[in-house]
């Protein structure tokens, strides 16, 4: 079975889901984002994207619908290898949701990263699950 695994530098995670929600706020704009991933053998394939308003370069794109605060639309993209997150101790980690649980993406690696964020970038990428 194909999973999600996260790596953040010498730490690996391998998590046995078939698709999952990454959320964070913006750094400037402080406006939530959401994208809905699958993931597939050939590779992680977002399905659709929302943002809780709009900003400075953070217009909805064209054909986005306002559905309970968020603007919803699908990215045309092909299915993508792997994700790099770049991270700071200056704003709130990623979130990682899974079955609508959502963690920040510290909290899914093994001892030493624990729930704060790091400077270190995470990747997500499709793996051979546990």
């Amino acid at each position: 079975m194909t999973g999600l695994c996260l790596a953040v530098g010498a730490l690996t995670a391998k998590l046995a889901i078939s698709s999952f929600t990454l959320a964070w706020t913006h750094s400037i704009e402080k406006i939530g984002w959401q994208e809905d991933y699958r993931v597939t053998p050939a590779g992680l394939v977002l399905d659709e994207s929302r943002i809780q308003g709009s900003g400075a370069g953070m217009e909805p794109p064209e054909g986005a619908v306002l559905r309970g605060g968020w603007w919803h639309y699908r990215p045309n993209l092909p299915p993508l290898p792997r994700l790099t997150l770049a991270r700071s101790r200056a704003v709130p980690d990623w979130r990682l949701c899974v079955a609508g649980t959502c963690r920040p993406l510290g909290a899914y690696l093994p001892d030493g990263e624990g729930e704060a964020a790091s400077e270190t970038p995470a990747v997500l990428y499709p793996c051979a699950a546990k």
